[in-house]
């Protein structure tokens, strides 16, 4: 089975309607969608996805910012999946994000940065049984699979 990672559009990036715009880079580039799920974050996930940060000064706000408004939760699948996204996605900072990433693209501050993407095979797996159940994961053959794999 190729490799799997958790992406999330934002808050900022849905209220900016780039959601979209998002997915279709993610779709353009070959990768697999499996799971996709429109939210509302409670407190109590919010609380659980950014455990790692519990403590730190930016932490409530992070916690206020990602229950403020839906995201777009999505697992995507394919070879180096998680490397591939990432850079897609570009550096957590946009003024350090390469022009062509998203977050180069799109976003101005750390602090609205349009999207989320796990940053390793642990923490994907950890994110995607957060984010999603067994259920929610639908295994199916690309049509074109041939025309971007050898």
């Amino acid at each position: 089975m190729a490799e799997r990672t958790f992406v999330m559009v934002k808050p900022d990036g849905i209220q900016r309607r780039l959601a979209g715009e998002v997915l279709a880079r993610f779709e353009r580039a070959g990768l697999k969608i499996v799971a996709l799920k429109f939210v509302q974050v409670s407190r109590r996930l919010a609380e659980r996805h950014y455990a790692v940060h519990r403590g730190k000064p930016f932490y409530e706000g992070l916690i206020e910012y990602i229950t403020s408004g839906p995201v777009l939760a999505m697992v995507l699948e394919g070879n180096h999946v998680i490397s591939r996204v990432r850079t897609m996605v570009g550096a957590t900072d946009p003024g350090q994000a390469q022009p062509g990433t998203i977050r180069g693209d799109y976003a101005q501050e750390i602090g609205r940065n349009i999207v989320h993407a796990s940053d390793g095979p642990e923490t994907a797996r950890q994110e995607i049984d957060l984010w999603f159940s067994p259920d929610d994961m639908v295994d199916y053959e690309m049509s074109d699979r041939a025309w971007l794999f050898e």
